[in-house]
């Protein structure tokens, strides 16, 4: 995690000052940081601390909009392409914004229901991948208006998700599989003569061998 030092607002985007530790560690001009799971890019930084522009777009459609300084948020370098994947692909492109509806102990995890829209629950199935302040989760349950996720003790520790009470707002980013897959299916001139998806179709595209 990090800590908000200072948000420069301007008519129609800010400036996020952040202090961070872990991932200044070989940081440069240009790079990505992902910031409760937004993808920013790194316009300054020096050895405790970077900066961020944030534009309308994304404060229209994240929580970015709502920090204030003093706020802890989450913080996560890019992937390189030689690292073991430990979660699910994650882009840092938020397509909406939840709101956790309550939490319930279960023995040493917190099963978390968040409410959130249709557009982005009809890419959540259980046991699939959602990403929640950028955190990669894997999906219990799923209703018509929310989902529910299972927080480890350790992802409570070393996220936000572990201080984030009913009423606060989250970031939701789909698993991009699922908005590939849909479109896919849906184009009747990439799919099979039909319109449907056989396992010739997934091989073309190479999802299968």
């Amino acid at each position: 995690m990090g800590t908000i030092r200072e948000v420069r607002k301007s008519s129609f985007s800010c400036q996020l000052v952040i202090k961070a530790e872990q991932v200044l560690g070989d940081v440069k001009l240009g790079d990505s940081i992902a910031v409760n799971g937004v993808c920013l890019t790194v316009i300054d930084f020096d050895r405790d601390q970077f900066v961020a522009d944030v534009m309308f777009e994304t404060l229209k459609k994240t929580t970015l909009g709502y920090l204030r300084s003093g706020e802890k948020v989450n913080l996560e370098r890019a992937l390189r392409l030689s690292d073991r994947l430990g979660g699910h692909i994650v882009l840092g492109h938020v397509d909406g914004v939840g709101r956790i509806k309550e939490q319930t102990k279960v023995d040493i995890s917190v099963v978390t229901r968040i409410s959130a829209s249709p557009d982005i629950l009809r890419y959540v199935i259980p046991r699939g991948s959602i990403a929640v302040d950028g955190i990669s989760l894997t999906v219990v349950e799923v209703w018509p208006d929310s989902f529910s996720v299972s927080l480890i003790p350790h992802t409570a520790e070393k996220t936000t998700l572990g201080f984030k009470k009913p009423g606060d707002y989250v970031n939701l980013e789909a698993d991009i599989i699922g908005r590939y897959v849909e479109r896919l299916s849906c184009s009747g001139d990439r799919s099979s003569k039909d319109g449907s998806v056989d396992i010739d179709f997934l091989r073309e595209h190479g999802f299968a061998t």
